[in-house]
C-alpha cells in the first residue's frame, strides 16, 4: 500500500496574508492545497492520503474535500508547532493504517505543481532503494558560513542539489526515525535532514520542472503564472 502524507499545518507568516493561511489561498476559486491533493487523488498508485492541517481549518478542509470529490483522504490531523512536529503527528496517525513495508510519500501542501511522473518516480525509487529524496541540481554556488559572515567553504556546484518534495520512505523506517528524534529532543528541517543526522543512506529522484513551494507572496504569483501558462497551452494546443 502507498500513502501520501500531505502536511499543511503552517500559518504562512511570510505570505503577509492575514485572512487565510497560505495553503488556503485561492487560484481561480480553488485553494492551493486542493491543487496539490488532486495530483495524489488522481494517481493510480496512491491508495490513501493523510493531511496534517491547522486545527482551526480542519472543518473547512473537510468541506473542501467533499466539494472537490477527494475520496482518498482517510485522516486529517492537527499540525504541530513546526514542520517536524506536523510530520510526526501525521506519521503517528498512520500507525493503525500502514504496515512497516508500506510506502509513504511526504509532501508539502503548498507545493501544488507536482506531477504524476514525479510521484511514480518516488514510488519506484523506494521500491528499488528504500528511500527517495526529490532533488534539483543547484544552479548557483552554495556558500557555507557557520557564523553568517566569514565564508567557510564553497562546494563544487556540480555536486550540489536542493532538496524538494516528495520525500519518500518505507513507513516503518521513517516512523521509527521520527520516534527516535522525539526521544532525543530533535527537531529537523525536513525528513532528509533527519536521515542525515542519523547517518541513514538516501537516494535521489530528479524533480520535474517548476516544483516550487509557495512560501512568500512572490511564490504565489509565480505559481499563478506557471499554472496559467500550462492551462493556455492546453486550451490553444500550443
Amino acid at each position: 500500500m502507498t500513502t501520501a502524507l500531505i502536511f499543511a499545518g503552517g500559518t504562512g507568516q511570510r505570505m503577509n496574508s492575514r485572512a487565510k493561511p497560505k495553503q488556503f489561498l485561492e487560484l481561480h476559486g480553488k485553494p492551493i492545497i486542493l491543487f496539490t491533493l488532486e495530483h495524489f487523488e488522481q494517481h493510480a498508485e496512491i491508495d490513501n492520503i493523510a493531511v496534517v492541517c491547522l486545527e482551526a481549518w480542519i472543518d473547512e478542509l473537510t468541506l473542501l474535500l467533499r466539494r472537490y470529490d477527494i475520496e482518498k483522504v482517510i485522516r486529517i490531523v492537527p499540525g504541530g508547532v513546526n514542520g517536524h512536529e506536523s510530520i510526526y503527528n501525521g506519521l503517528a496517525a498512520l500507525s493503525t493504517v500502514c504496515a512497516p513495508d508500506d510506502i509513504v510519500l511526504i509532501h508539502d501542501g503548498v507545493r501544488p505543481l507536482i506531477s504524476g511522473e514525479l510521484i511514480s518516480a518516488n514510488i519506484a525509487k523506494v521500491r528499488q532503494c528504500g528511500t527517495a529524496i526529490t532533488v534539483e541540481p543547484a544552479v548557483e554556488s552554495i556558500i557555507r558560513s557557520i557564523d553568517g559572515d566569514r565564508i567557510d567553504s564553497v562546494p563544487p556546484r556540480g555536486n550540489m542539489y536542493t532538496a524538494k518534495a516528495p520525500q519518500s520512505f518505507r513507513y516503518g523506517h521513517i516512523w521509527g526515525l521520527y520516534q527516535r528524534a522525539k526521544s532525543d529532543g530533535l527537531a529537523t528541517i525536513d525528513s532528509a535532514h533527519l536521515l542525515s543526522i542519523y547517518g541513514e543512506e538516501m537516494h535521489t529522484v530528479r524533480s520535474t520542472p517548476n516544483n516550487i513551494k509557495i512560501t512568500a507572496s512572490a511564490d504565489y504569483y509565480i505559481f499563478r503564472a506557471l499554472y496559467e501558462a500550462v492551462e493556455n497551452q492546453q486550451i490553444l494546443g500550443l
